[in-house]
């Protein structure tokens, strides 16, 4: 296990279980909206475009919330975003009581919440470093991501049964009450999450440009961060693509249907590697670098990619989910980690979001729309084989970048540009 210093402080456990609660509650919300939208309208492509709206806000608003969350005091901001989701959440099911619920209602929630969401992230990339302390960012990560990929086991098994017995509005609900203990635990946070001390210029349109501008210099300019979020952004566009069609490929390659056992195990595999990656990277950072990690992670995701995209046993498929998760999450968590050990306070905010809308926004939502088209092409496997083309190239690219130098430079200190 993880050093359990960080289990020990107060002020962390506050943040870590605000974290959990509404973790649940979204996965609820994640889960219960495109039901309520499919119940309700009976329509796949509203239904489809609800899930098409979760990454959507990084995309449009993930430069400006960097730029402005490192401007602000980050723990007003998270608990002024949890506050307004609980209000906006709670609006569906008081709706639905009066009988006076419609699409348009539902659809603007299932944007307006994650455009909440992109401004809380902003926020927490920020707050994580001083709240913790820099030495301890990758301990925190792994604790934060642990908790959420053992939600997302228990989870959906939960809301599953739910779903049964309460109408997917009330369980938004559920979702609103959780941000609203939420916010009360992350306003008792004694510990300063921000540089009040450090000058800030008058808000304007030209230096909330200004400010993007400097966020995005100092992740192009950072060699560590600029290949990672490269890596990323390929990595979350083979992934995106792939996951889009999970659904299909279990039904017609494997031929587990979409329900059942062993379509579940296929499922919670995904989550237990998942799992198992988050809790081993404070271990892993004592005795490797960051860089070392990437170099190693990606082209192991990338092979199992690959060879996933081939069998046909479900068996072997839900143990090569369960390595192809671990290597993934590896990724991903130790490139959080990276940023927000190497990027200076006051870019914080910037760099995280901007680094965060190039992989998601752009990676993840990029990948999952091209594969709706190309699948109607080639078919289910050769596209799954394709996307993980895709992460063969990014593997190709991190040897051929600047990491292979940072991961066996004698100094521990982070080379800036290029």
């Amino acid at each position: 296990m993880a050093d359990p210093g960080l289990l020990q402080d107060k002020e962390f456990v506050r943040y870590l279980v605000s974290r959990g609660l509404s973790g649940f509650g979204s996965m609820a919300t994640y889960i219960a909206l495109p039901v309520l939208v499919y119940r309700t309208s009976d329509d796949p492509g509203l239904t489809a475009l609800v899930v098409a709206l979760e990454a959507t806000p990084y995309l449009l608003f993930g430069l400006l919330s960097g730029a402005l969350t490192d401007r602000w005091n980050r723990q007003r901001v998270m608990v002024a975003a949890d506050l307004l989701s609980a209000a906006l959440l709670l609006t569906i099911p008081a709706a639905a009581a009066l009988d006076a619920l419609t699409l348009p209602h539902v659809m603007a929630v299932a944007f307006l919440g994650p455009t909440i969401g992109v401004f809380f992230d902003g926020a927490v990339f920020g707050a994580i470093p001083m709240l913790v302390g820099r030495s301890r960012i990758a301990e925190a990560n792994s604790y934060a991501w642990s908790l959420q990929s053992a939600i997302e086991i228990v989870a959906p098994a939960a809301v599953g049964a739910l779903l049964a017995v309460v109408a997917p509005a009330w369980l938004l609900g559920f979702d609103s009450v959780t941000f609203l203990v939420s916010a009360m635990l992350l306003a008792r946070i004694g510990r300063p999450m921000w540089d009040a001390a450090r000058p800030r210029d008058p808000l304007s349109v030209r230096v909330v440009v200004r400010d993007v501008r400097e966020g995005l210099a100092f992740l192009l300019r950072h060699e560590g961060v600029r290949s990672m979020t490269v890596i990323g952004t390929l990595m979350m566009i083979s992934t995106g693509g792939y996951m889009a069609l999970t659904v299909v490929w279990l039904d017609r390659v494997l031929g587990l249907g979409t329900e059942g056992w062993r379509f579940g195990i296929t499922y919670v595999a995904w989550a237990i590697g998942g799992l198992a990656a988050s809790l081993s990277i404070p271990h892993l950072v004592r005795f490797v670098r960051p860089a070392r990690i990437t170099l190693v992670a990606v082209p192991i995701s990338a092979a199992v990619g690959v060879v996933t995209s081939r069998v046909t046993l479900w068996w072997l498929a839900a143990l090569l989910y369960l390595v192809w998760a671990a290597a993934l999450t590896l990724v991903v968590v130790n490139s959080i980690s990276y940023r927000q050990a190497v990027t200076p306070e006051h870019l914080q905010g910037r760099v995280n979001t901007a680094g965060r809308m190039l992989s998601w926004g752009v990676g993840w939502t990029g990948g999952a729309a091209l594969s709706g088209v190309v699948v109607g092409a080639i078919g289910v496997r050769p596209t799954g084989l394709a996307f993980a083309g895709i992460a063969c190239l990014a593997a190709v690219f991190a040897w051929a970048s600047p990491l292979r130098r940072i991961a066996v430079e004698p100094s521990t200190s982070v080379r800036v540009g290029a």
